[in-house]
């Protein structure tokens, strides 16, 4: 953001909320646990997820405004957060990603943060201390970091891109979940023909 309007050089930040797509890592983490839905915490937390397209449909804007005399001006330096502009409930947005899989009946388990965090405080410690001069790697899901991030209410107000950007988001919520849905049961479908 420093670098604008440094040799002409036009800038602007363009910061995309949770982003899903096919290729993306979140299906894959999910299906790893063989569709069976862990929430942590209260449950009540809402996220703001973009669709991959979506992202660079917004930096196709940002290249567009920055691009006039007055849209460099307006927009030049600035921060610009991505969303699909569809807060949701990221358990209920894991639990449509699941079902559309096909993990229909899989039952709900919570886990209170009041159990995890002594747990993951031990977890950081331990690697932190012991485990990483042995070169071992911390695990992947059970940090405080990955506790904390899960936990909480992460939603943006995009008012700015959309006024000074022009940016609107192209994939609706439900047709980006429904297209990435697609992409993995087709990776699916071919890794059972590939290993038969």
């Amino acid at each position: 953001m420093r670098a604008n309007g440094i040799d002409e050089l036009l800038t602007c930040c363009i910061r995309p909320g949770s982003i899903f797509g096919p290729g993306d890592t979140l299906v894959p983490t999910l299906v790893s646990y063989g569709g069976m839905m862990i929430i942590v915490g209260d449950g009540k937390n809402c996220d703001d997820f973009v669709y991959v397209e979506n992202v660079v449909h917004a930096h196709i804007c940002a290249e567009k405004t920055l691009s006039t005399k007055d849209g460099a001006k307006r927009s030049g330096g600035k921060t610009y957060f991505i969303t699909n502009m569809e807060p949701v409930n990221m358990w209920d947005f894991i639990y449509m990603v699941l079902e559309e899989l096909g993990y229909k009946s899989r039952f709900r388990l919570r886990i209170p943060l009041c159990l995890l965090e002594p747990i993951t405080f031990v977890v950081d410690w331990s690697y932190n201390n012991i485990f990483s001069h042995y070169g071992m790697r911390q695990p992947g899901m059970l940090t405080s970091t990955r506790i904390k991030y899960v936990t909480l209410n992460r939603t943006f107000k995009c008012n700015n891109v959309v006024e000074q950007l022009g940016y609107k988001a192209i994939v609706s919520l439900k047709e980006g979940v429904n297209m990435t849905t697609e992409f993995y049961k087709r990776v699916r479908a071919r890794d059972m023909c590939i290993s038969t």
